[in-house]
């Protein structure tokens, strides 16, 4: 056995970069192979509903999961917290496997009627708010702090590895073999992730020093005081209670999450709804609609390569400051150019952006948690991001009915630049800076 074995059981004791550590790269498979699974379910699903349903009902099965995930989000990260990551991380992934499983057992032997649908989209809606902020929760506690933005990266890049592998997978599944032969891809996708993620092993709980992610002599104090502060025992609901407490007061957190929720309300529904609307607009129509998103897809994953390779960047605070300002100048002028290769370039360029500003907020909300904390900051996240973002949806599109794609874009670019005025109003943000792979020395 090697020293690096022996020094501490389980844990090597010179970290290696995270795209050479086997923990990691297990950890990685795992992740990919429950996405990919994701998106066959959800194609299975879509393609289940339309033959059995009217499009109003083919919009609710599809909605009917976004209800209870955006609902339980925040008790997901209590119980994360409460009971441990991984036994979460396992069950709910156990739980989804056979649920997925038994409803491929279940429309093999008869059609998929409406109400199968809807209740296999709650089910799975509310297991999802337990499996998601556990699975963010995870990377913190798989590999040192100086390989959190390069392991980001690889989440983000396995997550672009889905999106592209799997509808086509769900597809050939649903034309061989009908809903049954999809739904029991999906679930034996995510049976493959469960050997994968038992064999990850967890790094013990640490509390950060907070000037490893906030670099800044007025901050250091109170972020001190923030994590000097143990959670108190209690029940569920004063847990959630505790952790909303706890963003409110951390110096560095709260801004962040504050600059995560104003640049998706500013962003999300622009480049989803708006996109469609415009493409109709300028006569582009689905191809035109495609290059535009593949675009932005390649874009963001140049991003998610460049902090994979690089590992961190330098001046972290400023540099997502920089890259968000301009994903919404990007965003705000894809509706002012004439030509489509000009708007698939533009939204590259907003890919590129936002891939390296998401990254590293996301590497700097997970470094500077305390662990105690985690799964609860990271259910405030995903709430965010998948639970208020869709909210602008509507608006967005009566917006664009009234007044047009070009002063809509420009207006939720501007809105969206708000979040450039909260990180660079917030001292702890833009002095923040991503550990590196030699800490300073405690008097630095």
């Amino acid at each position: 056995m090697s020293a690096a074995e022996t020094a501490l059981p389980g844990i090597p004791a010179a970290p290696r970069p995270a795209h050479r550590d086997a923990n990691v790269l297990r950890w990685l498979a795992a992740y990919t192979a429950s996405l990919i699974g994701d998106s066959v379910y959800f194609v299975a699903l879509a393609w289940s509903a339309q033959k059995v349903a009217g499009p109003a009902e083919v919009g609710l099965v599809m909605a009917a999961g976004a209800f209870p995930r955006a609902l339980l989000m925040l008790g997901g990260g209590v119980a994360a917290d409460r009971f441990g990551v991984r036994r979460i991380v396992l069950g709910s992934d156990a739980v989804r496997c056979v649920l997925i499983l038994a409803v491929a057992a279940g429309v093999a032997v008869t059609a998929p009627a409406v109400w199968i649908l809807v209740a296999l989209a709650l089910a799975f809606g509310a297991v999802d708010a337990l499996f998601v902020p556990a699975v963010g929760a995870l990377p913190p506690r798989i590999t040192t702090p100086d390989q959190l933005a390069r392991v980001t990266g690889m989440r983000t890049l396995s997550m672009r590895a889905s999106q592209i592998s799997g509808p086509p997978l769900g597809g050939l599944a649903m034309g061989l073999g009908g809903a049954p032969a999809a739904f029991a891809v999906a679930g034996v996708l995510f049976a493959l992730s469960l050997p994968l993620l038992l064999t990850v092993r967890l790094r013990p709980l640490e509390v950060p020093d907070a000037r490893k992610a906030v670099d800044a002599a007025d901050v250091r104090g109170e972020a001190a005081h923030v994590r000097s502060e143990p959670p108190a025992p209690g029940n569920a609901w004063q847990d959630l209670l505790g952790g909303l407490r706890y963003l409110r007061r951390h110096p560095l957190i709260g801004p962040l999450i504050a600059v995560i929720a104003v640049s998706e309300l500013g962003l999300t529904g622009t480049l989803n709804v708006g996109m469609i609307l415009l493409n109709g607009e300028r006569g582009w129509g689905p191809s035109g609609y495609g290059w535009i998103v593949s675009g932005f897809g390649a874009g963001a994953t140049m991003g998610a390569v460049l902090l994979t390779v690089a590992g961190r960047l330098p001046r972290a605070g400023l540099t997502l400051a920089g890259t968000l300002l301009v994903g919404c100048a990007g965003a705000a002028t894809i509706a002012l150019v004439p030509a489509l290769p000009l708007a698939v370039a533009l939204a590259a360029a907003v890919g590129l952006a936002m891939g390296i500003c998401g990254t590293l907020t996301n590497a700097l909300v997970q470094t500077a948690a305390d662990p105690a904390y985690l799964g609860r900051v990271t259910s405030v996240v995903m709430l965010t991001t998948v639970g208020l973002a869709p909210m602008s949806y509507p608006l967005v599109g009566a917006a664009i009915g009234v007044w047009g794609s070009a002063p809509v874009f420009v207006g939720c670019g501007v809105f969206g630049s708000l979040g450039v005025v909260v990180a660079l109003a917030c001292g702890a943000v833009r002095r923040a800076e991503l550990p590196g792979s030699h800490p300073r020395p405690p008097d630095a």
